[in-house]
């Protein structure tokens, strides 16, 4: 089913031609970094010309200095630190970053990662035990622990010292229509999202919060210079957990990929290899879907120990040997995760579940780890808010995926008193559940929605109605400076309309894509399709006749008009170079 979408053109003014001249590139280029918010001479200093003196003081984190200092005073006196991180890349990241980190200024210091099942997600009371038994004297969290109030509780119970690195939202309790913060009893919290933070910018990953309480650490040690080398792993980490890559986030990202480039760290080298890429080539896209869902998979299917165990080993054979065990992980991944989409989708048409403003489905036979995965998908596809559950050993688990206008986190909070557990932010949260309580929970969600129509409308923001005799080869070698694209900084967007096209041709092994031989000034362009290729014709077929789609695949002349929204690239084929478009919507 094609959803329903609102074409938008960006209208933002600026002196286009007078940024296109100081920065040498095209006025196109000038405009999309308009819509990307970025304004004045220092911002887009930062924007077009990265810099490490971009980066913010570590000092600006509520509570580093302090947490530094107490860092500073367990190594002095030999105490013995346990770092607790999490199961996904950015609690991988944030641990390889501490541990490697505190042990070269030589803490006594271990790690431990939750298991996703045996433990779920964070601080438990069973690491909290297990640390004080092991005769830890000090818990130091990273991108977990905001939101373990009774955990910590606990722990100083226990006496052990507590220190809190995370970045995820400060649970929230509600008194009428007012929130109110709930921060856990810690003797220090590093989170930009706490109240009283002055962070310039609150966006930031674990792994980032946690590179900046080592930067500020090495700082107290005379050792700042060396912080810098850790920047690569934020960067990784900042792509991996999809962090908008705008402001402090861009810089860091652009600096850690330049960095990643010429990297001589052993275990990514070996996941790299095995991956089928090549160093030199590393763009944000290689992170978030080939390498990062290959350390996200072994604490979705296996123990993510074994993706921290690739970043700490110094022996390249058993890098290579976990790098093969990590790609083949992320394919059963990928092949669940394709079974539960269909699953879901079944689930959601056939009950018309589709029509409901929040959808809660419920996979019972799902691994609880790929339920954010199908969540995410099943938003994409119907663009609601999505909660996918499955069973778990004694409750229902599941995570959630949003949309702009839903935040998540605080309509969770909202029916906090259902949950057993919950936490996240605004985009996507993950939550545990009695079973008893599903359909109660899926009945407040809806009844609490406030999503009019319009926020159900997704809104595809076009940067350029570009005609596509304007495309060319130049035009697209300076859509480089843009990078790093992803969340937050998206690759430019197009469109042109009313399109014609000489022919169509079904590709791919299965025949799912299409590619079609566009009329493009007095040649042709081709533009591939990588969605529903039925789905895509389907649409033509109700709007011209089937007859005139039937001409369309066998290259006869017809009638059919398209307006499609697209990105431009540049097809390197047999020593041969063409322009061509890669469709992402159509009408």
């Amino acid at each position: 089913m094609k959803r329903d979408e609102k074409w938008v053109v960006l209208a933002k003014s600026a002196d286009f031609q007078g940024i296109g001249e100081m920065y040498g590139v095209d006025p196109v280029i000038a405009r999309i970094v308009r819509n990307r918010e970025v304004t004045g001479k220092e911002a887009l200093d930062a924007y077009f010309q990265p810099k490490r003196s971009d980066l913010y003081d570590p000092a600006l984190l509520k509570g580093a200095a302090e947490a530094a200092a107490l860092l500073q005073q367990k190594i002095r006196e030999k105490r013995k630190i346990r770092i607790i991180g999490d199961y996904d890349i950015d609690g991988i990241f944030s641990t390889y970053i501490l541990y490697h980190g505190l042990s070269a200024c030589g803490a006594v210091v271990d790690h431990t990662l939750p298991h996703r099942v045996n433990d779920g997600y964070g601080l438990s009371e069973k690491l909290i035990r297990e640390a004080y038994e092991d005769g830890c004297d000090t818990i130091l969290t990273c991108d977990n622990g905001i939101a373990a109030a009774k955990e910590i509780a606990l722990a100083k119970e226990l006496q052990l010292t507590v220190i809190v690195t995370d970045h995820h939202e400060v649970p929230l309790q509600w008194e009428g229509d007012q929130p109110i913060a709930v921060l856990p009893p810690a003797d220090v919290i590093v989170d930009p999202k706490q109240p009283g933070c002055t962070y310039p910018f609150s966006g930031i990953c674990g792994a980032v919060v946690a590179w900046k309480l080592l930067w500020l650490l090495y700082r107290t040690l005379g050792r700042e210079a060396d912080a810098v080398s850790y920047l690569p792993y934020a960067a990784f980490a900042t792509v991996g957990d999809v962090m908008e890559l705008r402001d402090e986030n861009r810089t860091i990202t652009a600096l850690g990929l330049e960095a990643l480039r010429h990297t001589d760290h052993i275990g990514l080298q070996a996941l790299i290899r095995q991956s089928g890429l090549e160093s030199e080539q590393l763009r944000a896209y290689h992170i978030g879907y080939v390498l990062g869902p290959c350390i996200n998979a072994t604490g979705r299917l296996d123990t993510a120990k074994r993706a921290l165990e690739l970043l700490l080993t110094t022996d390249p054979a058993h890098a290579a040997l976990l790098a093969q065990e990590l790609v083949a992980l992320n394919e059963s991944r990928k092949e669940l995760t394709a079974k539960g989409v269909d699953q879901a989708i079944e689930l959601v048409e056939k009950g018309e579940l589709w029509k409901k403003q929040v959808l809660v489905v419920y996979l019972p036979g799902c691994h609880e780890s790929l339920a954010g995965i199908i969540a995410g998908r099943l938003r994409e596809r119907y663009y609601r808010p999505t909660f996918v559950l499955t069973d778990a050993e004694d409750c229902i688990k599941g995570s959630g995926r949003s949309i702009p206008p839903y935040h998540m986190y605080e309509k969770l909070s909202r029916v906090g008193e259902l949950l057993i557990r919950f936490g996240g932010h605004a985009m996507a949260a993950g939550l545990s559940i009695a079973k008893e309580q599903l359909r109660a929970f899926d009945d407040a969600l809806n009844a609490d929605a406030g999503l009019s129509e319009a926020d159900l409308t997704e809104k595809i923001c076009i940067d350029v109605p570009m005609p596509l005799t304007y495309i060319s080869q130049p035009l697209i070698e300076q859509l480089a400076v843009l990078e790093p694209c992803g969340n937050g900084n998206e690759k430019p967007v197009f469109a042109d309309r009313e399109l014609s096209a000489r022919r169509a041709f079904y590709i791919g092994r299965e025949r799912k894509m299409l590619k079609l031989q566009l009329v493009c000034g007095n040649g042709s362009m081709d533009a591939l399709y990588f969605g529903d290729a039925e789905e895509f014709l389907n649409h033509y077929r109700k709007k011209y006749g089937k007859e005139q789609v039937d001409a369309m695949l066998c290259g006869r002349p017809q009638q059919i008009r398209f307006s499609f929204v697209y990105y431009p690239q540049i097809n390197h084929y047999q020593g041969r170079s063409m322009v061509q478009i890669v469709i992402t919507h159509y009408a």
